[in-house]
This record gives C-alpha cells, structure tokens and sequence, in this order.
C-alpha cells in the first residue's frame, strides 16, 4: 500500500488470500485514517488479484493496470486453479495504466514504466522524489521475474530492466513483488542474471 501525508492510498498488488490478510488491511486503513483511492497493479497474475474484488467492493474504488494483462482477469478462476487455489472471477479493469503516464494519488505520483516479459503487461512505479521503484514481479534481490508462463519472454525482460531501470539511479531503492528490497546499483552488480 502506498499512501502520503494527505491520507490518500493506493493498493498495490493485492495478493492477500485469507479473510485474517484482508482483516490486518482492512484495520490498518482504519486506524490510519487513510483514503482508499485506486486498486494499482504492476501485473495481474493470479497472486497479485486475490483481494481485488474484496477492495473494489469494499472502499468503491478503481482498478487499473495495462491493457496488455487484462486477459489474465478473463481467466482469474482458471489460473488460481493451475496453481491449486480458490479464486473468484475477477471483473475487467476500469481504466489503463499507459508507458510514460503517472500514477497520482494525494500530493504524490509514480512514473509508470512498461516492462514486459514476466508478463506482457508489466509495469513498474517509479518515484523520482522518494527514490524508489515499485518493481513488483520485474526484479528480485539477486533475481528476476520467471519467464515461462503464457506469453512471457525472458530477452524482453533482461532488456527492459537493463534499459529501463537501470538507466535510473543507483541507488533507487526496489521493492519487490516477493522478497526483500534491493537497490538498482546492487542489482547491476550483482544480479547473476543481469551482469
């Protein structure tokens, strides 16, 4: 979740599965005093969907991602179930996420970067002023996102990080869509997938 001094937030990624998950989000929001405004996703594999509906219901708000992901939603239930999960249908974005757009909320907002290859819709939100990258599936601590579901591609990955990301500086600190957080100059050096 990201949220700024005006009390403004937006979700990311939802992946919570379990009514205590959507509970702890649910409190957090309420005793922050906090103003849901969006549902923001840098992709929409089944892990990263889990809550949306819960959230779009519950606080009347948005979801967007790229357009290029929306055919993930279209088989949200089939997906869980590849992977052994429940999911319910999950209904079509309200708007799209487009290369080169900012994501605002509040007196905040992300530059949103294109980066496929983990999936064809891929982005990622980058704050000059805070220094950092919302990376989600993109780059991991001394990894990267897989390549081998339906219309990945592994080339268009390495090239979009090594292009778009670390054209940016390095110390840009990278939270991760799983795992700890990184910076962009420990990733170029050491990254064994990128150096």
């Amino acid at each position: 979740m990201l949220s700024d001094e005006t009390g403004n937030c937006v979700f990311v990624d939802p992946g919570f599965y379990f009514e205590e998950e959507y509970e702890e989000v649910r409190s957090y929001v309420a005793e922050n005093r906090l103003t849901p405004v969006m549902i923001a996703n840098t992709h929409c594999h089944f892990d990263h969907i889990f809550g949306v509906e819960a959230l779009r219901k519950e606080y009347n708000i948005p979801f967007l991602a790229h357009r290029d992901d929306e055919f993930w939603l279209e088989q949200a239930v089939e997906q869980g179930k590849m992977f052994g999960f429940d999911l319910n249908a999950v209904k079509t974005l309200d708007s799209f996420f487009n290369d080169g757009e900012f994501l605002k909320f509040g007196n905040s907002q992300f530059e949103i970067i294109h980066i496929p290859g983990h999936s064809p819709g891929h982005v990622v939100f980058y704050s000059e002023v805070d220094e950092i990258v919302i990376a989600g599936d993109v780059l991991f601590y001394g990894s990267i996102g897989r390549t081998d579901l339906p219309r990945g591609n592994h080339e268009l990955l390495i090239s979009g990080i090594k292009s778009k990301l670390f054209s940016l500086p390095d110390d840009t600190k990278v939270f991760c869509g799983h795992g700890p957080e990184t910076t962009l100059g420990f990733e170029k050096n050491n990254n064994p997938f990128l150096t």
